[in-house]
């Protein structure tokens, strides 16, 4: 990490769990200093940032903690009111509402106008739902494709799975899904992949009902999973044997 710039804050990149109630089993105990000794946050959602600090016991009063917004809908031209904090030389952290901040989340604009402002970043130790099914998947974990979501709309998420399938030959394909859509979107792999297409399903990862299962298209139409409402990580490949 580079080292702080003269007159302006550091932005620290926090990791949050990705459910459950005991932070304190996923994050480092330096990750969680940190996080406590900040009063100034940029967050996704203030509901679960709130539950989240108070869970780790920060010291403050929440409501004497600073929590600014930045979600998909936040315009472009807000942004500058964000970063004011740091430039002032003030530490802020930046959290997602699940997980890695910056990762499938609007908190990489803010990370982005920080390095041109010449603000130092700083990422921290915690949970990645992408790379923790990745590296429980079995699949190649030197050449992978994140996609974030794809369509929502049942031709277009169709016709992306059948690309992705075809990509999965050269490189393991991941992409993710909300909890109420995750059975839409088990049932157009199935329809949709070919047979003999490795399909990883990593749901409710570090929950006590974490599953991570990797078979082909042709087992999973056999015994589909039930995804109704469970969060999931979903990986193709497909060998060359």
């Amino acid at each position: 990490m580079s080292e702080k710039t003269a007159g302006k804050g550091t932005l620290y990149l926090i990791p949050v769990a990705l459910g459950g109630d005991n932070p304190s089993t996923l994050l480092s105990p330096s990750t969680l200093d940190i996080a406590r000794n900040l009063g100034t946050f940029v967050v996704e959602n203030a509901k679960s940032a709130r539950r989240f600090l108070k869970t780790i016991g920060h010291p403050l009063p929440l409501q004497e903690i600073h929590l600014h917004v930045l979600d998909e809908h936040t315009a472009e031209r807000d942004v500058p009111i964000l970063l004011a904090p740091l430039l002032a030389g003030q530490d802020c952290g930046l959290m997602s509402e699940a997980g890695c901040p910056a990762v499938a989340d609007p908190g990489a604009t803010l990370v982005r106008r920080a390095h041109e402002s010449g603000v130092r970043v700083a990422p921290l130790v915690g949970p990645s739902a992408i790379l923790l099914a990745l590296m429980a998947s079995g699949m190649d974990g030197q050449r992978f494709t994140f996609h974030g979501y794809l369509p929502a709309e049942s031709v277009q998420r169709a016709h992306r799975l059948k690309e992705l399938d075809s990509r999965s030959a050269h490189e393991t394909q991941i992409f993710i899904e909300t909890p109420y859509r995750s059975a839409a979107m088990l049932n157009s792999l199935l329809e949709n992949c070919r047979e003999n297409t490795l399909l990883c399903i990593a749901a409710d990862l570090t929950l006590p009902a974490e599953s991570v299962v990797t078979r082909s298209i042709g087992q999973w139409k056999i015994k589909p999973p039930a995804l109704d409402r469970r969060l999931a990580v979903f990986l193709l490949f497909r060998t060359r044997r």
